[in-house]
């Protein structure tokens, strides 16, 4: 299994995702503030590998305040966590990892400050461990709605990569596989960041499961060629009604999926729904660097001067999703009411 980020001697250790397919390399994060930086980089990405890394972000800081007692020490990791929760701000795994780790602390309030710092570790290490037993969970339920010889669309990467291990919508196509089915898979490039092209891609290939490439345009083409038996993507944030934040091109995807008669599966923890917001129209969508669409591998591609938009995430409304597949088993619409079932499950 890939170890998209670990533990080691004292360091957050994660690979680079920015070098793949052409290098794998890691990088060792010693502070709080190396994580953020890595997170917003991009060096680490996907919602639930995101929260994992800011679980153990926060252990980093916590580690490294020195406090009188407890007042004190909460006050300054407060500080430090409200900094690494404006890394990312779609992923909602960021917060809910940050929140998780800091009602762990409260509640050691009247443990000593090195006894706190033991506990907020463990917590770190127990939401790893949880993030690639809910994958598994998670395939299992989504396996149930594929068939022998099935052709799966993905877009983006959601993967092992973007989770601690397994995968949300990739796990759902490892453990059909596990189940002796044979599938296929189609990976949309997914630009400007080409997470499909470089990670998606890069990691069937290294676990054997058949894949084809085709860039972001392509998906309607083999669609309407009645080429594709199935959608799946992950998720970044899922509101309240069922609306889904998921990478920029989503919506495209899920679009051209309706008008071809062709179920559209989410698969996404728990962890993933925001209860808070009612629709997907409050789900703050992060605007990323122009730099990412006029360049690629450092090289320019568009004019100079010339005007970018680049919003990193896009909403697709629950009218689109065909089912919602978590740990907990399979929402369908009305979403209201199926995914506070999931939660209830826990």
């Amino acid at each position: 299994m890939i170890k998209t980020i670990e533990y080691v001697d004292g360091m957050v250790r994660m690979i680079d995702q920015t070098r793949l397919p052409a290098e794998k390399v890691f990088v060792d994060c010693k502070t709080i503030e190396e994580v953020g930086q890595a997170i917003k980089t991009m060096v680490i990405r996907g919602a639930p590998a995101i929260g994992v890394a800011a679980a153990m972000g926060v252990s980093l800081g916590a580690d490294a305040i020195t406090a009188a007692n407890f007042d004190e020490f909460y006050d300054a990791m407060k500080r430090q966590c409200d900094r690494l929760g404006k890394s990312r701000p779609t992923a909602v795994n960021l917060a809910w990892a940050i929140d998780r780790m800091k009602q762990v602390a409260r509640d050691s309030k009247n443990f000593s400050i090195a006894a706190v710092k033991v506990r907020l570790k463990q917590e770190a290490l127990a939401i790893l461990t949880e993030d690639v037993s809910i994958n598994k969970s998670m395939g299992q339920h989504g396996q149930t709605l594929v068939k022998n010889g099935n052709v799966i669309l993905t877009h983006c990467n959601a993967g092992a990569l973007a989770t601690a291990g397994f995968g949300t919508a990739l796990g759902v196509i490892r453990a059909s596989v596990n189940a002796g089915k044979n599938v296929r898979v189609l990976a949309n490039e997914t630009r400007p960041f080409l997470q499909g092209a470089r990670l998606t891609a890069w990691e069937l290939k290294e676990d054997g499961i058949p894949v084809k490439l085709i860039t972001d345009n392509m998906c309607g083409f083999f669609m309407k060629n009645q080429q594709v038996d199935m959608v799946i993507v992950g998720a970044d944030r899922i509101a309240k009604n069922g609306d889904v934040a998921n990478k920029i091109g989503t919506y495209m995807v899920a679009v051209l999926a309706k008008e071809n008669r062709i179920p559209f599966y989410v698969a996404a923890p728990v962890s993933t729904l925001d209860f808070a917001l009612a629709s997907g129209d409050e789900i703050p969508i992060e605007e990323r660097s122009a730099e990412e669409v006029v360049n690629i591998n450092g090289k320019r591609i568009a004019p100079e001067g010339i005007e970018v938009a680049h919003p990193a995430f896009d909403i697709t409304p629950n009218k689109l999703v065909t089912a919602i597949i978590t740990e907990n088993g399979i929402a369908r619409a009305p979403y209201t009411a199926s995914l506070q079932t999931m939660v209830k499950k826990k």
